[in-house]
């Protein structure tokens, strides 16, 4: 009887941390649901057109540039350039400036259910495959291209660390955002971090 009793506690303790993970992000929903084999339906990730038709209505709304980012669950310069753009102190400099969009492409195979689709056709119509992620695009509200990670032709910068990585992407958010030069050596100083 102890046995049963045990057992079934020990399930119902599974299944509740299961459903917690299905009630975060569409990303850990689909991990989650990868993970346990759970095979209910969910939110279908969106389509990288759907995510920049969305971040367009939004910037020409609030008058902002598009910061699109792509990223992977595995890379870890992704999470440092996340973790960077997440700082208390830096979110609401680019808030101000961006709409900010991740885009998730080169999953391995058994989470390809996390990339939206459609995001590693941008990367390449924009020159960004075989550059490597983390890599960033910044788009005017209308969708014209105005900047990318690329510091020179097949350059990415990728999360800015080195001080040429992070003078291109100083020099990128001069030309696309209204920051002060105050904030951006703010920015240059957080993005040092990075190297370590």
């Amino acid at each position: 009887m102890r046995r049963i009793l045990s057992a079934t506690v020990l399930s119902l303790l599974l299944a509740g941390a299961a459903a917690a993970q299905i009630a975060a992000s569409p990303e850990l929903q689909a991990g989650a649901r990868i993970a346990s084999g759970i095979q209910t339906e969910a939110p279908a990730i969106p389509s990288a057109d759907a995510v920049l038709a969305e971040a367009r209505k939004v910037a020409a709304a609030d008058k902002k540039k598009i910061l699109v980012l792509f990223h992977a669950s595995w890379c870890g310069w992704c999470k440092k350039l996340e973790k960077a753009l997440d700082d208390p102190e830096m979110k609401p400099l680019f808030q101000k400036n961006y709409v900010i969009r991740w885009l998730t492409v080169y999953e391995s195979p058994n989470k390809k259910a996390l990339e939206n689709p459609g995001a590693e056709d941008l990367l390449k119509q924009y020159k960004g495959n075989d550059q490597g992620i983390p890599y960033f695009l910044v788009f005017d509200g209308k969708g014209k291209m105005l900047a990318d990670s690329q510091k020179s032709p097949g350059e990415n910068i990728g999360c800015p660390a080195e001080p040429d990585e992070i003078a291109h992407f100083v020099k990128v958010l001069r030309k696309t955002g209204q920051f002060t030069d105050s904030e951006l050596q703010q920015i240059a100083e957080r993005f040092k971090k990075n190297k370590s």
